[in-house]
């Protein structure tokens, strides 16, 4: 089973009317991994989770997640030569 039809499979559990597609399913990954290598592990599904509340209120996806990336980004340690 892929992610995508793991992801429709909870989404009719759950009764949710959105369709989500690989480019969904994507994003969140992304997100999750910016999340857990820039801030901690654990971060990544809370922050997922922090995001789906938002788009649940109406934010836009790609955007949303965008911001939230670049965030977890700027937590990103720094090296010693400051790269």
């Amino acid at each position: 089973m892929t992610l995508v039809e793991w992801a429709q499979k909870v989404c009719a559990e759950l009764e949710l009317s959105d369709e989500l597609g690989k480019a969904d399913v994507d994003r969140i990954l992304d997100l999750a991994k910016d999340a857990a290598h820039s801030v901690a592990r654990p971060a990544a599904p809370v922050t997922a989770y922090l995001l789906g509340i938002a788009v649940g209120r109406g934010a836009d996806p790609a955007e949303a997640a965008s911001a939230v990336s670049a965030l977890a980004l700027e937590q990103a340690p720094r090296s010693a030569d400051g790269a």
